[in-house]
């Protein structure tokens, strides 16, 4: 694998190298550079052009990952790097590879990131399409004291962090929907996944991945439901995959911060300046029930507030869809 990442590095810029100059890298023939050109298209999905007296490249350029610049930009930003930056070319999930390293006592803020997903998560397991270099795979680790039901409002505030992000990128009509979804209009932008564990007085730990499209391109054909991405969004200002996660490293410390201060209580404002469906009429979904009215907001505790018949009950699990007038 080593050698296929030398290559992918080497042919990130999108422009034409030729088999010589390949294969001197490697220390093997032309031959073995298109066997492993070969082994890049199929296991990475990434499309090789071969041009006669001109050589190989690949069809799109890469914006790749690389530890140095984020901590670098993160120093810029006035923040310390995370105790460790993992950074994976292939990974099951970056979540799940979080959760196996916590047990084995790994630090605080420890971020993990991925080039390519096999086995990315959304909410009720669904599968998250994760093409190579072409997105943002995320996952933070953060201990807590608190038991773990005390920081589950962390599911919505982290949701936060992402619309924050998102706003310093003038993406002014990203909103939220209840519990973490991140829509442009009315489409998937990002998702969230947090997965809590501890005790059940406490300590706790909690892994919280995010999944951002940045250009699905084709691979988005593979998504079961409406989504976006950044580069469809007009008047954006860019920022490349590691000035990504650095901010959002930024945002997602600032809102754990703020929790641990303020409670769940403390965005409830920002909360519903960001909530998409408030007001307005919503189904909420779950295994055996659906309950319809209207979208009322969040509760102190992150439940969702909807009326029906006649009276405001609270709902802290299911699906919100938007009710058909």
């Amino acid at each position: 694998m080593a050698e296929e990442i030398l290559l992918i590095k080497k042919m990130a810029d999108g422009r034409f190298h030729s088999g010589q100059e390949l294969g001197e890298i490697l220390g093997i023939s032309r031959a073995g550079v298109w066997k492993r050109l070969q082994k890049i298209k199929d296991k990475y999905g990434l499309q090789v052009d071969a041009v006669k007296g001109r050589g190989y490249r690949l069809q799109e350029s890469l914006d790749l990952l690389n530890r140095n610049s984020i901590e670098k930009l993160l120093i810029e930003l006035g923040m310390d790097p995370p105790p460790a930056v993992e950074l994976h070319t292939t990974i099951d999930s970056t979540n799940a590879w979080l959760m196996q390293q916590a047990a084995l006592g790994i630090k605080s803020g420890t971020v993990c990131l991925a080039e390519q997903q096999s086995g990315g998560k959304g909410r009720h397991g669904r599968h998250w399409v994760s093409p190579f270099g072409r997105n943002l795979y995320y996952s933070m680790l953060l201990r807590f004291d608190l038991a773990p039901a005390q920081v589950a409002g962390l599911s919505l505030t982290s949701a936060i962090a992402v619309l924050r992000l998102l706003r310093q990128m003038n993406c002014l009509q990203a909103g939220l929907k209840w519990p973490n979804d991140v829509l442009w209009q009315g489409r998937k932008l990002a998702g969230l996944l947090l997965q809590v564990s501890g005790e059940s007085s406490g300590p706790s730990q909690v892994v919280i991945g995010v999944g951002l499209n940045l250009g699905m391109g084709e691979y988005g054909e593979a998504i079961d439901q409406p989504w976006a991405d950044l580069s469809q969004i007009p008047q954006i200002k860019p920022y490349n995959r590691n000035e990504l996660a650095a901010r959002l490293t930024m945002h997602l410390r600032d809102v754990a911060e703020q929790y641990l201060q303020q409670g769940l209580t403390g965005f409830t404002d920002e909360w519903h300046e960001y909530d998409l469906y408030l007001g307005k009429p919503v189904v909420i979904s779950s295994a055996n029930n659906r309950h319809s009215g209207i979208h009322m907001g969040i509760d102190e505790t992150g439940g969702i507030r909807i009326e029906t018949e006649g009276e405001v009950r609270t709902f802290h699990a299911g699906e919100v869809s938007l009710r058909a007038n």
